[in-house]
Formats: C-alpha cells, sequence, structure tokens
C-alpha cells in the first residue's frame, strides 16, 4: 500500500488532486481512500488530504500519519514540521522555486534517505490557467516522481 499526505490551503485543490489520484487508480482496478481533513476553515486556511491506494482491500480507516510521500501544493506552507512522520526513503513533493538541495536544505533534511522533487507550479498554474490553483501541476509532479498510476489514467 502507498500512502500519500496532501498539504495545500482551501481553495487550492488537494482534496481534488488526491479524488483524481484515487479515481485513476480504481480504474486500474487498484483499492483506493481519498479524503480531507479540515475544520470550518475558510478558502485559505490550510488543509490536508489524504490517499490511500493498494492491491489489497484497505481496512484501515483513519489519517494518514506515516506516508511514503508528501505532497505540498503551497509554498508558504514549507517547514521541518511538513515532513512529521514522513517513513524512511519518502518522497516530497513541493511547489517550489529553487532546487531540490535547496529545499532539503530548508526543511533540514539529514538521514531518512529521502527522495526531494520540487516544481515551480505556482508559475506553471498562473502561466496557463492564469490562476494560482497548483493540484494539477502537482498530481503531475508526483505520477512523475513515483509512477503510482500510468498518467492515461488521469486523463480519463
Amino acid at each position: 500500500m502507498i500512502e500519500i499526505r496532501w498539504h495545500g490551503r482551501g481553495g487550492q485543490g488537494a482534496w481534488t488532486a488526491s479524488n483524481l489520484l484515487a479515481s485513476a487508480a480504481l480504474k486500474e482496478g487498484k483499492h483506493v481512500q481519498s479524503f480531507p481533513t479540515f475544520g470550518p476553515e475558510r478558502m485559505g486556511a490550510p488543509i490536508m488530504a489524504f490517499t490511500r491506494i493498494s492491491e489489497e482491500p484497505i481496512e484501515i480507516h483513519c489519517n494518514v500519519y506515516t506516508p511514503d510521500a508528501i505532497v505540498v501544493l503551497d509554498p508558504t506552507l514549507l517547514n521541518s514540521k511538513i515532513i512529521e512522520g514522513l517513513k524512511d526513503g519518502g518522497y516530497i513533493i513541493a511547489n517550489f522555486r529553487g532546487k531540490p538541495e535547496e529545499l532539503a536544505e530548508q526543511l533540514n533534511l539529514e538521514g531518512g534517505g529521502y527522495k526531494v522533487y520540487t516544481v515551480a507550479a505556482t508559475d506553471i498554474a498562473v502561466e496557463i490557467l492564469k490562476r494560482g490553483i497548483t493540484n494539477t501541476a502537482m498530481l503531475g509532479a508526483l505520477i512523475k516522481a513515483i509512477e503510482i498510476v500510468k498518467l492515461e489514467s488521469i486523463y480519463e
């Protein structure tokens, strides 16, 4: 099973990205879960969403506390707490204009063998959508980094 924790702000589409990924995995015959966690916050408040994908039925029903991957849609959320619980060898895919090494230094990553990927998702979203909604750019980056599902399954 692969577990993913998405970090974003209300209105950026973290939960939508989680759902798109889960739908694609379901089309490929996998078992999935996708759900958000947020309170009565308004647009722009920090939220988390979670995705689980497995070849076997998923029998747990709780937040993802030890993810295999963390996807950060909003660069203002990037801090050392964001990686809490990330498994050794886990993936960090972040909306960040700098190089992966710069992000690793900013997050004080030592040990753990984390795989860090960065993408200027806000720039991409503004150029293409004329809005800073980064979810699809970040979903594409996640699929490129981990190859959880086929890109074609997202399109369908």
